[in-house]
């Protein structure tokens, strides 16, 4: 797997989320994503982004351009040093939330992927990769 693109951009704003929204769906056009992929990837994206921000107390997010002899894709990692979250199993709990939303930030996230991973440790911050090929 070769990464031809790859970026970091910060997100400590709710323009930052914009942001990222913007360069997501701008990364998976250009990787000949389908407009439905392009909005699965943005809207997962757009998810992690607010988790990053609201949660996280605001992070990085990594956006590559993969390329492999078969396939094209969209890798994007979100990280933050935040406080972690301390059940990851009933976060991804479709309906549990910790902000008052509906509770699909994460589970919605990794629906919406081909590929998802997700790494936390209290005290130590969270770590989300998610990706979608074409």
């Amino acid at each position: 797997m070769v990464s031809v693109k790859d970026e970091t951009m910060p997100i400590r704003s709710s323009e930052d989320v914009v942001r990222v929204r913007q360069a997501a769906r701008e990364l998976a056009l250009a990787q000949g994503l389908s407009l439905v992929d392009q909005t699965k990837i943005v809207t997962a994206a757009s998810e992690l982004a607010r988790n990053t921000l609201d949660h996280g107390g605001g992070g990085t997010v990594r956006l590559e351009a993969l390329n492999s002899e078969t396939r094209r894709g969209v890798r994007l990692t979100f990280e933050d040093q935040g406080p972690g979250i301390p059940d990851l199993d009933l976060a991804l709990t479709d309906g549990y939330t910790t902000g008052g939303g509906l509770g699909l930030g994460l589970s919605g996230a990794k629906r919406l992927s081909n590929e998802f991973e997700i790494f936390s440790r209290i005290g130590e911050g969270t770590r989300v990769m998610i990706a979608r090929w074409k």
